[in-house]
């Protein structure tokens, strides 16, 4: 049986979203059916709100509804530091935990060759141009996901921005609070060990 065209329409549509399925579209199609007239017109104001009032921040590639970003545009936050970081979402994440006070810089993915990403496709560019205006920076922290794209990218960066002088640093990386020793890939025991620290 075929579904009706709008149901069809809106199933394709939750398709689109990453980890999304067939049938998980198909439940969130009939769910949103069920759901009342107003939550229906309040999700979809949401959806066009993101995509007409957030834009990336012209300094950092941050989302944000004015430019630049209430980050960049604050002077109390410490101009010494650059936080490099993968995905807005990142940001996010630094920021909920209140340890950072620093700047960041979205790269908005990372390099990966076997996708047709290179330093092109990602907010490199705009990352060393910035490192040449803003003359008061530091540190880069590479704050990359631990995964072959991202330790190629920061290696990548890293090798771009070591000339200039800056002191480029990469979170440290290794044993999770609460976890075994024994149960520890080679990799998370080589990092630890490499990311030690005095007591």
């Amino acid at each position: 049986m075929q579904y009706p065209l709008p149901i069809a329409h809106l199933i394709d549509s939750y398709m689109k979203l990453p980890g999304i399925g067939e049938k998980t579209a198909t439940r969130l199609a009939f769910y949103t059916l069920d759901m009342p007239e107003q939550d229906v017109q309040d999700f979809a104001k949401s959806l066009k709100e993101v995509k007409e009032n957030l834009h990336q921040c012209s300094i950092c590639g941050n989302i944000t509804e004015k430019d630049p970003c209430e980050i960049c545009s604050n002077p109390a936050r410490d101009q010494t530091t650059i936080m490099v970081v993968e995905q807005p979402k990142d940001v996010m994440a630094f920021e909920e935990m209140g340890e950072y006070d620093g700047l960041y810089h979205v790269l908005h993915g990372v390099l990966s060759p076997m996708d047709g990403v290179g330093p092109e496709e990602i907010n490199i560019k705009s990352l060393i141009t910035r490192l040449q205006k803003q003359d008061q920076v530091k540190e880069v922290i590479l704050a990359l996901n631990s995964t072959p794209e991202g330790e190629s990218t920061a290696m990548y960066i890293s090798k771009l921005i070591k000339p200039a002088g800056l002191k480029v640093t990469r979170l440290a990386a290794g044993l999770a609070v609460g976890s075994d020793i024994e149960y520890a890939n080679s990799i998370t025991l080589k990092r630890a060990v490499q990311g030690r620290t005095s007591l």
